[in-house]
């Protein structure tokens, strides 16, 4: 079991701002006789619509009753805190954290303040403001945009849960960046009515995944006609090597919601046609014969990576439909169903810049596709995706609750059709391609949970569950005779990789209000799981003419883990606008199936192979939180550590004499991420309806003991920083709302270098497969026409900052919106 362990210099700054913050100051609320901040009891229930009055079942008629009977000493239970309700500025508690009593530090934001301070052209950017959140999007409509956390950076997909009402968007076949990014694109902008975080794996509720945690979109449920449309205009100029060019994107959003008696209906489709930068530059170990164009170039790792061409040049056609469905079956039992499309329609083309001996454009020959060449970034790609949900929910008033949900996600289509190399001269690829497969990879979920709330030497509030899942993976690679045309399937294979995982859980979690100020959360999650059905297929091939002459097929052994997780949370609140939260917590992340078995050539220049033989990790995740609540803000200070035990960590090396990047995934000793986080927001600063927000992170993140490193030049992983994870992110931000037409948001990003290699080698910066530190500035000004009318105009990386996150990334954006409602 890996060891809690706070530095002494840690608690005496916790104990060093709680002094500070105590004092009236400029983040004071000046106090005032008349103003008083309401109470919240923690079994009291948050007030709901009543459809129809109807007699509950006699049971809980009985307990309704007798918890409803006047109790003298409850009164002892109930604390002053801060109002629980949002105010469109500051957001109120998280619904899932009132509804279950979870003891995590949390932050917030509404639909209103979104549409005010953010250029949201996609769903993933609602979250980029949020404290200690970085979202890897490289361009509009990116479905590869993962999020990282404070703890964990990219790479690590599999580490935080994102669910859109009960639908999980996480792609938990995977823990990378390429094919395991959530499904944002299932959730329009449109559809959101807040979203908040939840740090940290201590809820009994939640699996091992959430050691980064768990990010929860709630969407719009209508009690009223409504009807919304939104139009987004993007353009960027980008200039970098040769490339130089101007790319847009035009989003269309529309959405219609009402209640017909006891039924409300949400409908919204989003349209969107977006252009990208490169995303990636092709390069190569030497210079192509014949030719003149290349750029002499450094790797990441200062080996040899002349660049020839750009790649990744996308032009993307995606389609969002979702409907939602929400019957009240009586006053107390709620049933919703919610269904979503997903389509994706994507080309990608290449740029070269080599010219042969009379100066035309020529690929050089160089194209190997699995490799850097310009073959692998040519492709058309087609998904059509299906999330399905289901729930039942109670709301009895009572002492008993519960709800059930299942949900399920398919991928209906998902072809990726590629040349297999380019032509010996001038700007042709070969007929014979490769046809990447992963339609039929699907993941069902299914929860059960309860509430039992009670009194016994204080007020509980015991929440428990079950819940099983089940995750698929299915992704052939087809030799086809014409990659641009012809059936999906062929009876050749270059590879095959076929999986599944399997998760049963079982969970119990107690918040017991013992006295007045405090709160004691327990509680413990049991886990088993395994994994089985693997398979793998790969084969040798003649690199010009694309025929296969070997193949080797490989059954991979089942494996099996069972694990528990405890949790603790202790809570004081000395003063009506203070808490203080002390958290521990155990997460067990098990291996996602593509870790285990597939072999895939993920983005042009990477080959992520597969270990069959990865062991679980075990995360000791500790929380000490300092809150001061205002009636128009809050400040928090977070210290943090996360011990890890057999950490899954993806580890890349150059293949040599090549450019070529080879990942695979390893289970490290020891790593330990220890730091602080600062987080504020806070209206009327100064001067009236100024806002100013913002945190500051700071993360020492090492691997502790890695002796099964292996390296070719004498470096060492011990001592290192953990790969992905970079040593500061900070945002500051600043609105202000002279009236209430208009806001002006301007708001700063900082992230330092992190790094991708275990020995941290990878030092050269600004080129491809680099991951730079860069300070962004995003700006953006809201004009309200009418009540039903809204225009917006912002720009995102205003000084036009340059830098790579393995990826170029977006260089200056010009985004302007307009917004009917009624």
């Amino acid at each position: 079991m890996v060891r809690l362990r706070f530095s002494a210099g840690a608690y005496l700054c916790g104990i060093a701002c709680l002094s500070v913050l105590a004092q009236d100051g400029a983040w004071a609320q000046p106090a005032s006789g008349t103003t008083q901040l309401p109470p919240v009891v923690v079994e009291a229930q948050k007030p709901r619509r009543v459809v129809q009055k109807r007699k509950p079942s006699r049971p809980v008629a009985r307990i309704a009753r007798r918890l409803a009977a006047p109790k003298p000493p409850q009164a002892a239970m109930t604390i002053p805190v801060p109002a629980a309700t949002d105010t469109g500025i500051i957001a109120g508690p998280a619904p899932v954290k009132q509804k279950y009593q979870l003891p995590q530090t949390s932050e917030g934001i509404t639909a209103q303040r979104i549409s005010e301070i953010v250029n949201v052209v996609d769903t993933a950017d609602a979250v980029k403001y949020l404290p200690s959140l970085f979202v890897r999007k490289r361009n509009d409509g990116d479905n590869q945009a993962v999020l990282a956390t404070r703890t964990w950076g990219l790479s690590s997909s599999a580490r935080t849960l994102i669910y859109a009402d009960d639908i999980l968007l996480s792609t938990l076949i995977g823990n990378n960046n390429s094919n395991a990014a959530p499904r944002w694109g299932m959730v329009a902008p449109e559809e959101i009515a807040r979203v908040d975080f939840l740090y940290g794996p201590f809820a009994a509720m939640y699996p091992g995944n959430s050691i980064g945690g768990v990010l929860q979109i709630t969407t719009k449920t209508p009690d009223k006609p409504e009807f919304h449309f939104n139009q987004t205009e993007a353009f960027q100029s980008f200039n970098f090597y040769k490339t130089s060019n101007t790319y847009r994107t035009d989003q269309s959003s529309v959405s219609f919601g009402n209640r017909w008696g006891d039924l409300s209906v949400f409908l919204a489709a989003n349209f969107q046609n977006s252009y990208s930068q490169p995303l990636n530059w092709i390069t190569t170990a030497g210079t192509p014969a014949g030719t003149t164009g290349t750029i002499p170039q450094l790797s990441r790792t200062y080996t040899t990576a002349n660049v020839i061409g750009a790649g990744g040049l996308l032009h993307t056609d995606q389609a969002n439909l979702k409907g939602k469905f929400v019957l009240d079956v009586n006053d107390w039992l709620k049933a919703s169903y919610t269904v979503g499309f997903f389509e994706n329609n994507q080309q990608s083309h290449v740029e070269s810049y080599l010219r042969d001996a009379n100066g035309n454009p020529t690929y050089g020959g160089n194209g190997a596709i699995g490799g850097s060449g310009f073959a692998s970034a040519e492709f058309n790609l087609l998904q059509q995706q299906l999330a399905n949900a289901f729930t039942l929910k109670t709301d009895t008033r009572g002492a008993l609750d519960g709800e059930f949900v299942v949900t399920r996600y398919d991928y209906l289509k998902d072809i990726q059709r590629n040349p297999f190399t380019v032509t010996a001269t001038g700007l042709g690829f070969t007929d014979v391609g490769k046809i990447t497969r992963l339609d039929g990879t699907n993941w069902t979920t299914l929860d059960a949970k309860g509430i039992w709330r009670f009194a016994l030497g204080g007020a509980h509030e015991a929440s428990f569950g079950v819940h099983g899942d089940r995750y698929e993976l299915v992704n052939p690679v087809f030799q086809t005779a014409n990659w641009q045309a012809g059936p999906d399937t062929t009876p050749n294979l270059y590879t095959d990789s076929l999986g599944k995982t399997q998760t049963v859980a079982v969970w119990a979690q107690d918040a017991w209000r013992f006295a007045p100020q405090w709160k004691l959360t327990l509680g413990g999650r049991f886990e088993d799981w395994r994994a089985f059905d693997g398979f793998n297929l790969t084969t040798t091939t003649n690199s010009t003419t694309g025929a296969i002459t070997g193949t080797t097929a490989i059954g991979q052994p089942n494996l099996e883990a069972a694990r528990f997780s405890p949790k603790a949370s202790l809570s004081w609140e000395p003063f009506k606008e203070w808490q203080v939260t002390a958290s521990l917590g155990v997460a067990n992340r098990f291996p996602t199936v593509t870790e285990l078995y597939q072999t895939v050539a993920t983005v042009p220049g990477v080959i992520a192979n597969p270990n069959p033989d990865l062991r679980p990790e075990e995360a000791l995740s500790t929380e000490l939180a300092i809150e001061r609540k205002f009636v128009d803000g809050k400040v928090r200070l977070s210290l943090f550590e996360d011990d890890t035990r057999d950490a899954l960590i993806s580890q890349a090396n150059t293949v040599p004499g090549t450019t070529l990047i080879s990942t695979f995934v390893t289970n490290v000793d020891k790593v330990r991420s220890r730091g602080a986080e600062l987080a504020w927001q806070k209206d009327n600063v100064l001067i009236a309806h100024l806002e100013l927000f913002g945190s500051v992170t700071y993360v020492d993140a090492r691997i502790v003991s890695d002796p099964t490193f292996v390296s070719t030049t004498g470096t060492t992983a011990e001592g290192k920083r953990v790969p992905n994870v970079p040593e500061w992110r900070s945002t500051l931000g600043a609105t202000y709302r002279p009236t209430d037409q208009w806001a002006f948001t301007a708001v700063a990003r900082y992230q330092s270098k992190t790094f991708a290699t275990l020995d941290n080698t990878d030092t050269n910066p600004n080129v491809y497969q680099a991951f730079d530190p860069f300070v962004v500035v995003d700006a953006r000004v809201q004009y309200k026409v009418s009540p039903n009318g809204t225009l917006n105009i912002g720009v995102d990386n205003i000084f036009n900052e340059q830098y790579h996150l393995f990826h170029p990334f977006p260089q200056r954006t010009f985004v302007a919106s307009g917004k009917v409602a009624f």
